[in-house]
């Protein structure tokens, strides 16, 4: 860990919440989260605040799930829904940027579905993601304990206890932008990119994310000339915006079957856009 981790400041505009999830399986749309963690780190120095608990997920939990975690329905029988929690980690959030470890492809669309259950439109759009997975498999492709030693001088204990896992997220973050300060990439294709990892929340957000689609399940894809189509169905690689406006009823099959609440979100406001008058 170098020696100046913890004085290291985020250089935020914004609060950020680093998270982390244990859920009852893989599946986005299906699974249901067991475990929260969070930490909230302020924009204007405030102390972090910090967030865990268990949640009962109302289904049952997958061995293959158990044997990661460790977190057995016996541990949950009394602890209260999302539903329950939902009002009070919405609160918890509030308008912060979002951050995580493989947060992108799986916390970030999981956390929501289940707000999306509780009726509560948690919309991304305007918030920041980082995930510093992406960034360390683009400069180290590894695993988070391998990042923790890498990047912090030491062995992460206690791995998937949400708490430790966030807590560690955090520290590798902080270790990556130190690391990668003034460093430049070279892609796959043998390009160089000057210095993409910068304390600047903005940037990451842009180098952490897969900008060739809107949603973490790829089913909208981002052509090099900026239109955005289907990337399934029998509507695959047509414009969206076209397709909505001469199939409406696509739009409400969308809505209606089981797809993220991420690409339901999505699918709505280009629904707006194309009904707006001129």
């Amino acid at each position: 860990m170098p020696d100046s981790m913890e004085t290291f400041r985020l250089n935020l505009d914004r609060d950020m919440v680093v998270f982390d999830v244990e859920t009852t399986g893989l599946n986005v749309v299906r699974d249901r989260i067991i475990q929260l963690a969070m930490i909230k780190i302020h924009k204007n120095g405030n102390p972090d605040l910090e967030f865990s608990t268990l949640i009962n997920p109302g289904i049952p939990i997958s061995e293959e799930a158990m044997m990661i975690h460790g977190i057995t329905p016996k541990d949950l029988a009394n602890k209260p829904t999302f539903i329950q929690l939902s009002q009070k980690i919405w609160d918890f959030i509030g308008n912060a940027d979002l951050a995580g470890y493989n947060s992108n492809r799986f916390d970030v669309p999981m956390l929501m579905e289940e707000f999306a259950r509780a009726g509560m439109e948690f919309d991304v759009s305007k918030r920041r993601l980082i995930d510093a997975q992406r960034i360390f498999y683009k400069m180290e492709p590894r695993t988070l304990k391998a990042a923790y030693r890498l990047y912090c001088g030491k062995e992460l204990e206690d791995a998937h206890n949400a708490i430790a896992d966030v807590r560690a997220t955090l520290e590798v973050l902080k270790g990556q932008l130190q690391m990668y300060e003034n460093k430049d990439l070279i892609d796959e294709e043998g390009n160089t990119v000057p210095a993409p990892i910068k304390n600047d929340m903005q940037a990451l957000h842009s180098f952490t994310n897969d900008l060739n689609f809107l949603d973490a399940t790829q089913k909208l894809r981002v052509q090099p000339d900026g239109k955005v189509v289907f990337n399934f169905g029998k509507y695959v690689g047509q414009s969206v915006k076209e397709v909505l406006a001469k199939d409406k009823n696509y739009f409400f099959w969308i809505q209606e079957k089981e797809f993220s609440s991420q690409v339901k979100q999505i699918i709505k406001q280009m629904m707006k856009e194309v009904d707006k008058p001129g």
